[in-house]
């Protein structure tokens, strides 16, 4: 029993710093990804997470082929770089619902309604927070919060602790993601576009013809309800979207991890 017991009091602190190495990578994670960075989790449950995770992945780690369990800044700052990556990837698309949300709420009129969102602590169109909380609904509903955790899990076999790094391109690639916000949002919200334009120019051809009908009157609701008829109608090609979009952000994430 000694035999057995020995090796593993000798190495304890090669697995103390490949445990720490571990839950800088996870608790970096935690800071952008989405469901777990809402402010609706309390802090000390994501620290409980992190930890559990941490104890249950520190022994497979540290005996992977390659792993350099040193702790020194480049291997600090290694850890922290990939788990920010993936929380900045996966970010991008609340951020491409909330913009769908602001363009859908001019179309409905409501381009003044605006609520405090809790997570970042800023004013954000009432629409847009309504799509957040769907996208996090369908991020749970179908499990892609589970393949957040199995790719973050496959990465200490990609990227073993202290051999991450964050170059220039990394950074660069990211600007390039963020870019996409503007149009993956306006694909969201091209059809209640449509379907606005359509009702205004109907009724400014109308209004031309029949100069005693109220246009401004007239408009504002039926452009209103048509657009929640258009929208409704649309939602349900919205869960597809959402799960493909997360995946090519996390395959997207994934490619940008980098050994030196």
């Amino acid at each position: 029993m000694s035999a057995e017991i020995s090796p593993l009091i000798e190495g304890w602190p090669q697995y103390l710093t490949a445990a720490l190495l571990v839950m800088m990578r996870l608790g970096s994670l935690m800071v952008f990804a989405p469901v777990f960075s809402s402010a609706a989790v309390a802090p000390r449950l994501k620290a409980g997470f992190v930890i559990a995770m941490t104890v249950l992945l520190a022994p497979a780690v540290a005996v992977i082929p390659g792993a350099r369990a040193t702790l020194d800044m480049t291997a600090v700052l290694g850890e922290l770089g990939v788990g920010l990556v993936f929380g900045l990837s996966l970010s991008l698309m609340n951020e491409a619902l909330t913009f769908a949300g602001a363009l859908l709420g001019m179309e409905f009129s409501f381009s003044l309604v605006n609520l405090l969102d809790p997570n970042s602590k800023v004013e954000t169109p009432v629409l847009g927070q309504m799509l957040g909380w769907l996208g996090i609904l369908v991020v749970i509903g179908s499990g892609l919060d589970r393949t957040l955790l199995a790719a973050i899990v496959r990465s200490f076999r990609v990227v073993p602790v202290g051999h991450a790094a964050v170059q220039a391109k990394t950074g660069a690639a990211l600007v390039m993601m963020g870019s996409g916000i503007f149009m993956a949002g306006l694909q969201l919200a091209a059809p209640v576009i449509a379907a606005a334009l359509t009702v205004e120019v109907t009724i400014a051809l109308i209004s031309r013809l029949s100069p005693q009908l109220p246009a401004m009157v007239v408009s504002v609701p039926l452009k209103t309800l048509v657009s929640y008829c258009v929208l409704i109608g649309s939602l349900a090609l919205w869960p597809a979207w959402i799960e493909r979009h997360f995946t090519a952000l996390l395959d997207a994430a994934g490619k940008l991890m980098v050994t030196p």
